[in-house]
């Protein structure tokens, strides 16, 4: 296949932009946990909890979900609710979802060993060409390109490639330009020093060009256009959706708490009720209707609420008014619902916008009979 927006990668002395890469790598790369060693069940989990989350965030997360599931086998038999308390806060629960339903695979399938081979690792759940190319490349030392934002957004600057990233075709592009210049005697440290260079150096704005290790190479710099670099077409219109939620109280001190559906967004993650506000009535009457309809409770809720809590999602916005209330103490009519005592609450897995609920109740004087 023909590539045309690769053709600098023809002019560039590719066996000195494979040394001076590496070089940099070895003296500057971070200490990070999943780099102790090439277990491929660790690269696995950093590579999906690294997914759409800052390195920072992801490092005391990765530390405590190795030490409570050290092996394939670990995770394959744990229970789902450990697996989600372990991963709240984190966010994109499909993620570990798919990692453990993959786990399990791998353990029934393959002994507990993870693929070594594109075609037996692409076809698990969860592992797209990003994470494949990562193992792969990573534990494995196979020259498999793993291409995502950042890599992208490298390779745009340093052999000025101007399709639009944010089309899916265009990673056809950039994989094809990370065959053509990955080291095949050391595919792992490579794809890595893409990585961090993304991370530490090439970064989306303000790019620290003079500190680059390939700045000789870089297209971008020489030509002054690493700021209009990657191009990426702008997303549609974030959808905002006014929602009002319950922090309901039992005589006996219990709350009130229920489990999202099986799929789709933040599936069997817990929560307090809540329901989406139709705009036209008062958000207290309407969630008081709400109660009463899909639980059989009569409730009585403060005037106004005492927490506004945002959430913002890749593609919609949750405004949430919260509002504290107290309950008869009847078992809810309602399946996946249960009442707990304000201890319990924390083993629980809830999702974010839920845990800030929390933590505001508690803050705002929750009586903790």
């Amino acid at each position: 296949m023909n590539f045309p927006s690769l053709d600098h990668i023809e002019k560039t002395d590719i066996t000195q932009f494979q040394q001076d890469l590496l070089n940099w790598y070895k003296e500057e790369k971070r200490d990070l946990p999943w780099r102790y060693d090439q277990d491929p069940y660790k690269v696995w989990v950093s590579e999906i909890m690294l997914q759409q989350t800052r390195v920072d965030t992801v490092i005391p997360y990765f530390e405590r979900f190795i030490e409570q599931f050290p092996t394939i086998e670990a995770l394959a038999e744990a229970e789902e609710e450990k697996v989600l308390k372990a991963w709240e806060g984190l966010g994109y629960y499909s993620r570990v979802r798919n990692l453990q339903a993959a786990v399990k695979e791998v353990h029934e399938q393959y002994g507990g060993k993870v693929p070594d081979t594109k075609e037996a690792i692409s076809s698990l759940k969860g592992i797209g060409p990003y994470t494949s190319g990562a193992i792969l490349s990573i534990a494995y030392g196979v020259p498999e390109p793993a291409v995502d934002g950042n890599v992208m957004r490298v390779l745009s600057r340093i052999f000025s490639i101007w399709d639009d990233i944010a089309k899916a075709s265009t990673r056809k592009v950039f994989e094809e330009a990370v065959r053509r210049i990955i080291s095949k005697e050391d595919p792992s440290s490579f794809n890595q020093a893409l990585m961090e260079l993304g991370a530490l150096i090439c970064t989306p704005t303000s790019p620290a060009c003079l500190l680059c290790p390939v700045r000789d190479h870089c297209h971008a710099f020489h030509e002054g256009t690493a700021d209009e670099l990657p191009i990426k077409t702008k997303k549609k219109n974030m959808r905002h959706v006014h929602l009002a939620a319950a922090v309901l109280q039992t005589e006996g001190g219990e709350v009130l708490i229920q489990k999202r559906p099986e799929s789709g967004l933040l599936a069997n993650l817990w929560e307090f009720p809540n329901t989406e506000l139709s705009g036209h009535g008062h958000p207290k009457v309407e969630l008081e209707l709400f109660l009463e309809r899909e639980y059989g409770i009569e409730s009585t809720l403060d005037k106004e609420p005492f927490a506004k809590i945002q959430h913002v999602f890749s593609h919609l916005t949750w405004d949430i008014d919260v509002y504290k209330g107290t309950m008869a103490s009847s078992v809810p009519a309602r399946e996946r619902s249960r009442l707990v005592s304000s201890e319990e609450v924390e083993q629980y897995a809830f999702s974010v916008s839920h845990q800030k609920i929390w933590k505001q109740a508690k803050k705002n004087g929750w009586n903790h009979s």
